[in-house]
């Protein structure tokens, strides 16, 4: 008989690309992609990342930062993986004294990166920062300025969210991201892996990337009150150069967030879980199917259900059950 359990942690963790999905569970990922003639692609490898054996990716409030780090180089592999397929069309052979894709691809990526950073920091760091400076004629409580640069940010990116989701890429973009999220759910609420069970299953998760950006723009406002400089220079500079900790910070509250159903932690949850309504979409099974063979790739959920949740083979079935989001 299966144990009758609330949840249980998995290690999963994943994100859409397009058209398809990135799981990883420990040092391997897999990336599913639906093609354009309707076949799935499967890419399986390995990822160690930056300071891979380093005892320092083991250190509380440290750790953050490489994961983090880590984080932005395979999304931006998964992403140039999925995108693969749908420029096979305009290929062209590379010409001698000309760079390879590969590398072309490469310098492509770090541009990008750097390029998606510098704008991050601009958007939600400078920007709050320039519109709540107008107001220092008008209030002059530092706190009750520091609150509100911080509340700028948290709406611009609520902003930000939801004006790129009327975008048809975008849209589908949050529907796989809901698809990956209904997997996992499906997965640590020990129900067997089918598309039906998935379907079934909800498209919020505490461990959400998105949840961990809010709790980046939310803790990055504590520390900023630490910041007491009077030079609007120093000011930026300093913003921009603690967010490493507020980084490191921010992975610990998610980490423990999805490993916990302590009501302090659900309540930490609660903003984030609510902006993820926003970034994820409710899925079709065409996207659930492609989020499944990219877990099965790299878990073993049976193996998983039958140690966590005590299943039997034999009653491995449909689940009857619906979890609302929460």
């Amino acid at each position: 008989m299966a144990k009758k359990r609330r949840g249980c942690y998995s290690g999963i963790g994943g994100q859409a690309v397009l058209e398809g999905i990135m799981m990883k569970n420990k040092e391997n990922y897999a990336v599913a992609v639906r093609k354009p003639d309707g076949e799935i692609a499967v890419e399986l490898e390995n990822f160690q990342g930056v300071m891979h054996g380093n005892k320092i990716k083991e250190i509380p409030f440290v750790r953050g930062i490489f994961n983090f780090i880590d984080s932005l180089i395979l999304g931006t592999k998964a992403l140039n993986f999925s995108a693969s397929f749908y420029e096979e069309v305009n290929e062209e052979p590379t010409k001698p004294g000309k760079m390879s894709k590969e590398t072309t691809e490469k310098l492509m990526s770090v541009f990008v990166t750097v390029f998606a950073l510098l704008l991050a920091i601009g958007i939600f760091i400078v920007l709050p920062y320039f519109i709540s400076s107008l107001l220092d004629d008008f209030i002059r409580n530092r706190s009750l300025l520091l609150i509100l640069e911080g509340v700028l940010r948290i709406l611009i990116f609520i902003l930000y969210a939801s004006g790129i989701s009327i975008m048809k890429d975008i849209r589908r973009l949050y529907q796989y991201h809901g698809a990956e999220h209904k997997c996992i759910n499906c997965i640590e609420r020990g129900k067997p892996l089918t598309v039906k069970n998935v379907m079934r299953c909800s498209r919020l998760h505490k461990r959400c990337g998105t949840s961990f950006i809010f709790f980046v723009l939310f803790v990055s406002i504590i520390i900023s009150f630490f910041i007491v400089v009077e030079n609007p220079v120093y000011k930026v500079l300093l913003r921009i150069l603690m967010m490493p900790l507020v980084a490191g910070i921010s992975y610990e509250i998610i980490r423990l967030a999805g490993r916990s159903d302590n009501i302090l932690v659900q309540l930490l949850s609660m903003p984030g879980m609510a902006i993820q309504r926003m970034t994820t979409k409710e899925p079709d099974e065409t996207m659930v199917e492609v989020a499944i063979t990219a877990v099965e790739a790299i878990f073993d959920w049976k193996k998983y259900l039958q140690e966590n949740f005590g299943y039997e083979p034999e009653e491995l079935s449909e689940w009857t059950g619906y979890e609302e989001d929460v």
